[in-house]
Order: structure tokens, then sequence, then C-alpha cells
């Protein structure tokens, strides 16, 4: 397995997995997502890509196909004038093909953007994780995240 940029070749892969992640949180919060859609199209892809802003990364194959995707955007606070400046790299989205989950690709991948952060310079790595995703919750725990702050809700009828 190699981890590499994401490349234009590889926006139908991403965009199935894309799909993948969609349907898991459309199960979650069908009041949230809408299912049969994906995040972006092929031509926010093809831009995303190409902004080192905002790095993909894809786990790929000996024959190059896509295994899974780590979406990362690069942020520069501070946020507020009360906030140090300080560099962060977040994580936006982490996808591993359901085909291929238990094979430590989602670890290589999570481990690569650790690897890419550090290079960038930043002092820590950040990501969401909705509630009711235990899966991705305890993988991410397992990679040695600890909550940072929580997003509160409360519906209206």
């Amino acid at each position: 397995m190699t981890i590499r940029r994401a490349q234009t070749k590889d926006v139908p892969s991403v965009l199935r997995l894309l799909s993948q992640v969609l349907e898991i949180h459309a199960e979650i919060r069908p009041d949230i997502f809408i299912p049969g859609s994906t995040k972006y199209t092929a031509q926010e892809l093809e831009a995303i890509f190409a902004d080192d802003l905002t790095p993909v990364f894809v786990a790929v194959d000996e024959a190059d196909a896509v295994l899974g995707y780590a979406f990362c955007v690069l942020r520069e606070p501070p946020f507020a004038n009360t906030m140090l400046p300080r560099k962060s790299f977040f994580i936006d989205d982490l996808c591993v093909d359901e085909a291929c989950r238990g094979r430590r690709v989602g670890e290589a991948l999570f481990r690569f953007v650790l690897e890419e952060a550090a290079r960038r310079g930043c002092a820590d790595v950040t990501l969401n994780v909705w509630e009711g995703n235990d899966a991705a919750k305890r993988f991410y725990e397992k990679m040695g995240m600890t909550p940072k702050e929580t997003m509160m809700e409360l519906r209206l009828p």
C-alpha cells in the first residue's frame, strides 16, 4: 500500500467512497443528510485536489486502486484575538472502502496525516465525529485522539 496526493484520475473512486460515508451519516442523521448524494461534485474535487491548503491523500494498492482517503485542511488561527497563533491540520473526512476495512488502511492514512501535519509545522491534528458514529469514534480514540470541545444541539419542533 502507498499513500499519495489525490489526482484527477482518482475522482471516480473518491466519489464512490464519499457516497459510502454519506450513507453512514444519512443513517445516523436522516434529518440532516440526503441519501444518494455526495459532499462534492467531480469538478469540486479536482479543485480541492489542486489546492495545497486542502490536500487530499489516498491510500492505493499495487494496481493504484484507491482503498481510502483523507481530506485535510490547513488552518492557521487565531480564530479570535484571545487565541495564540498556531497552525492546525484538520481532517475534514477520512474513509476506508468498506471492502478494505480491517486491513489497517485507516491507520496508515491517519499516521501519514500526522507526519504531514508535523512536516507543515502544525501544533495539532483535529477532526469532528458525528454522534452515533461509534466505530469512527473508537478508531480515533485508538489512534490517540481525545476530545477537544463538544458541539451541543437542541432540536426545535
